[in-house]
């Protein structure tokens, strides 16, 4: 891809805000993934209202400028009508066709639209689950948007990744799906996190509470006095009516009006209309006002069952309000604690304890421990890893992504490789009598074990000095010997056992060693060095203290290895 910097500096003219710089970041990593050849596949996680459309805008309009098509793929036809109208306002001044499909569109619009998509008149499609059916062909697609990515199954969206190996993927959530999560946190998918809000944004306050005819009046009333408007969410569409009722006779000042998706398609579209002009001040609703919509006027939102919904639900639905610079508020109208599930109390918990802004992120990396991290080629998006363990298997994947990233064939049958087996027969350990907390000392065992380099090494040995005192011999030892396996590991030495009167050293298969210089080493000291068998080396030498056999491999190791390995 390349673009003309001129038109799209006159493109981004149009966007009434400053970017954040959450928002910046992520639309520069956008923009390179689109440049560099590869197929993008980048998360783009930013809590309601930071700024993920304008990302998604530019992102569509660097693939119309390379005369590809772009679909745009959202959950609700709600959010379906919303986004076309932003896109058509944004692209008012360019040659660009948009198109919608979706339930609001009578029959003869949505063809013409599929046949504008498979000849290549439409540019940019907008549309709901619709995009996905069979019959549903592009001329040349060339970026896929899914908004709010947490509403879709995973066959959905690996529908359109099927399409065509070279295609851009930009994917926009609040709070990603564990499955997600977790694929982006181990470099499967490249991640963008806007947590920057808006200049004057403030955070919604959050109350969980049982039912309460007085508390209920009093928020909305707050609410209506300040000329604003309400969202009140009753998740059932056989008793939505008699709610409106209910609440109309609880507060008679207030304008009343009901909406759900089963409603006909005009009647919906005329009620969200009303209600965005503020001819009525009071919305009875479904879930269908989830994603998307915003009304910068409504800040309040009353959730009643709200123990039913998911946590990235909830988090969705919390950020229909506070769109503007008012204080915003969420009532979670709940059942007594006994009646709910532990689960559920878990999410109410984690949502009302997070209303800062920017925390969608947080909230779905406690949705990744509530629910478990799901398969990454399966289409499991919950689940646990009791089998090998949650740290064993990021191990091996990253290994895998490690050797795929560098070109090579994953070896998905070669053993875990924890470096390698260094015994000097002198005590290499923490003692009891020196740091008494066995958690703490499992912990320093893990951080030295992990540590990659000579300089974390050192690091590490001077918070310990700093955190307990002095080390005992045996710490020491310790650290001599994790600093001699990050020098053998590049060797591709195995297992190094050398005590008082010298030892052998074993090589791996492939190792890389210089075999010249381990025979002009022989050659030069027969009676200190010989080969035993073809991968190891036997070592007869004096070495009484500890000093002596670090030193003999030091300069071993130096002597042995390929220049270029060195």
């Amino acid at each position: 891809y390349d673009y003309e910097q001129d038109a799209y500096q006159a493109f981004i003219q149009n966007f009434p805000f400053e970017e954040t710089p959450g928002q910046q970041d992520a639309i520069e990593a956008m923009i390179e993934d689109m440049r560099n050849g590869k197929p993008m596949d980048r998360l783009v996680c930013g809590d309601a209202g930071f700024g993920k459309t304008e990302v998604a805008l530019r992102a569509a309009f660097i693939a119309v400028q390379n005369n590809k098509q772009v679909a745009l793929l959202v959950p609700t036809t709600l959010l379906a009508q919303q986004h076309y109208q932003n896109f058509v306002d944004r692209f008012a001044d360019w040659p660009v066709r948009i198109e919608l499909l979706s339930r609001f569109r009578s029959k003869k619009e949505q063809d013409v639209a599929l046949s504008a998509m498979a000849d290549g008149r439409a540019d940019i499609v907008i549309g709901t689950h619709k995009l996905l059916q069979a019959d549903i062909s592009f001329k040349n697609l060339g970026l896929v948007i899914i908004d709010e990515e947490h509403r879709f199954g995973v066959r959905q969206k690996e529908k359109f990744k099927s399409l065509r190996a070279e295609i851009d993927v930009l994917t926009l959530t609040a709070t990603p799906i564990p499955r997600t999560l977790n694929m982006a946190l181990s470099d499967l998918r490249e991640l963008s996190i806007i947590a920057t809000p808006p200049s004057r944004r403030l955070a919604v306050k959050t109350f969980v509470r049982e039912r309460n005819d007085v508390l209920l009046k009093e928020a909305m009333l707050r609410e209506i006095k300040r000329g604003g408007q309400v969202f009140y969410l009753h998740n059932d569409v056989k008793t939505i009516d008699k709610t409106a009722e209910e609440i109309n006779k609880l507060l008679p000042e207030a304008r009343v009006e009901f909406a759900h998706g089963q409603m006909p398609e005009k009647q919906l579209e005329s009620i969200m209309l009303d209600f965005y002009h503020r001819r009525f001040n009071v919305l009875v609703c479904t879930t269908i006002i989830e994603t998307g919509i915003d009304v910068p006027t409504a800040n309040t939102i009353i959730i009643d069952r709200a123990d039913k919904f998911g946590l990235a639900q909830l988090y969705q639905l919390r950020g229909r309000v506070g769109r503007s610079h008012h204080r915003a508020y969420a009532y979670l109208i709940v059942p007594p604690r006994k009646s709910m599930t532990a689960d559920a109390i878990k999410r109410l918990e984690a949502i009302e304890a997070l209303e800062e802004l920017g925390i969608g992120f947080t909230l779905a990396t406690h949705d990744l421990e509530i629910r478990g991290a799901g398969e990454i080629l399966g289409e499991g998006q919950s689940g646990h890893i009791q089998e090998v363990g949650f740290g064993l298997y990021m191990e091996l994947l990253d290994r895998a992504v490690h050797a795929m990233k560098e070109g090579k064939q994953p070896e998905l049958d070669r053993p875990l490789d924890h470096g390698a087996e260094i015994d000097l027969h002198v005590p290499a350990l923490i003692p009891e009598d020196f740091l008494p907390d066995v958690h703490l000392r499992l912990i320093m065992y893990k951080r030295i074990a992990s540590a990659k380099t000579q300089t974390e090494l050192k690091e590490l040995q001077e918070e310990m000095i700093d955190r307990f005192g002095l080390l005992p011999d045996a710490v020491k030892n310790l650290f001599e010997i994790s600093n001699l396996k990050q020098l053998a590991r590049p060797l591709g030495i195995r297992k190094i056992d050398l005590g008082q009167n010298g030892g052998r050293i074993f090589f791996q298969a492939e190792a890389n060693i210089d075999p010249g210089r381990i025979i002009q080493l022989i050659q030069s000291d027969p009676n200190s060095y010989r080969l035993d068998g073809q991968d190891k080396l036997k070592i007869n030498k004096d070495l009484s203290d500890l000093n002596s056999r670090l030193n003999m491999l030091e300069y071993l190791f130096s002597e042995i290895a390929l220049k270029d390995a060195a």
